[in-house]
């Protein structure tokens, strides 16, 4: 089986996460590399897809930790930018089931500067997808460039995008005003149910889907935790339930499932333009085979996706 190259852009993100520390008066961290489509890239990669990541890499010591997590994982960083910006990074404290709240300390960082012409020298000749999302896409000064290179790269390559609304650093309305404009860009948008709330407050997921559809998205995907999955493709929508799995904490698992879908897809040779020959069974198969992934990642600590062996391992399992 060949896989086409899938090409990710955004951004890096140190996870700090508290503990408990030795006296009152100290506060200990202990820092995973993060972020969105940087975990988005090194779940696609440990799965087995040529995983080509777009980023704005500091030198600082963050930026030395994202580049040996995604040279470990198989990540091509050969496009990536070596920025003289500081690294982004985020504070999480888990809740008792393992959710995650953030604090976010990301001003004037690398991961926000993107211009033209770093994105002019990239060559998507080879790309089949281009995948982006969270805080690249609204974050300025470098969400215009974003924007315009998606426009550029939809010809040739099927367009993904994960709005991952992060509302401490950008209010929702950011996201909303923008929303129509990713859906004329994408061919697949998937976002969580927390996402759905923020952008459309109130409304049926069933409804939503609708929406995007008109704003031209072809596969919207919704994860809903351990309500399994919501799939709506053209209007016609599947319904997937989640993979039973004992959570340590959520983190990444969004990424994961973004991962697990992509690389399902184009493991059968669907991806590379507007989904022409996607089915509602090719559907039902990827989400399957995402949630699975997505199970994985919430069995473990931080954003840790499974590498293509420890998913074949599971699967076998439950077929005992």
């Amino acid at each position: 089986m060949s896989l086409r190259q899938i090409t990710v852009l955004g951004e890096c993100v140190a996870d700090a996460f508290a503990e408990p520390a030795s006296t009152s008066n100290e506060l200990a961290l202990r820092v995973l590399p993060g972020g969105g489509p940087a975990n988005t890239a090194v779940a696609l990669a440990r799965l087995g897809t040529p995983a080509r990541f777009l980023a704005r890499m500091s030198g600082d010591v963050f930026g030395r930790l994202f580049r040996a997590h995604l040279e470990a994982s198989g990540v091509d960083l050969s496009s990536a930018v070596r920025a003289a910006e500081p690294s982004t990074l985020a504070v999480a404290e888990l809740d008792a089931e393992g959710q995650a709240a953030f604090s976010f300390h990301a001003q004037n960082t690398a991961d926000w500067q993107w211009t033209a012409e770093e994105l002019a020298r990239v060559d998507l000749s080879e790309a089949a997808c281009v995948h982006t999302g969270s805080l690249a896409l609204v974050r300025e000064p470098g969400a215009a460039v974003v924007e315009d290179f998606l426009a550029a790269a939809a010809p040739r390559a099927t367009i993904s995008i994960d709005p991952n609304v992060r509302p401490l650093l950008v209010h929702p309305d950011v996201y909303r005003a923008r929303l129509a404009h990713w859906c004329a860009l994408a061919d697949v948008l998937r976002l969580s149910e927390d996402d759905l709330e923020l952008l459309l407050p109130g409304t049926p997921p069933e409804q939503a889907c609708d929406i995007w559809h008109a704003a031209g998205a072809r596969l919207v995907v919704i994860t809903r935790g351990a309500d399994g999955v919501l799939a709506s493709l053209d209007g016609e929508r599947i319904q997937v339930p989640a993979a039973a799995t004992t959570v340590v904490d959520t983190v990444g698992a969004g990424d994961s499932f973004t991962a697990g879908l992509l690389y399902h897809l184009g493991a059968r040779g669907l991806l590379g333009g507007r989904l022409t020959e996607l089915r509602l069974d090719d559907v039902v198969q990827a989400c399957r085979f995402a949630v699975r992934v997505a199970a994985l990642t919430c069995s473990v600590a931080g954003p840790n996706p499974p590498w293509q062996s420890q998913v074949e391992q599971h699967a076998a399992a439950d077929r005992v």
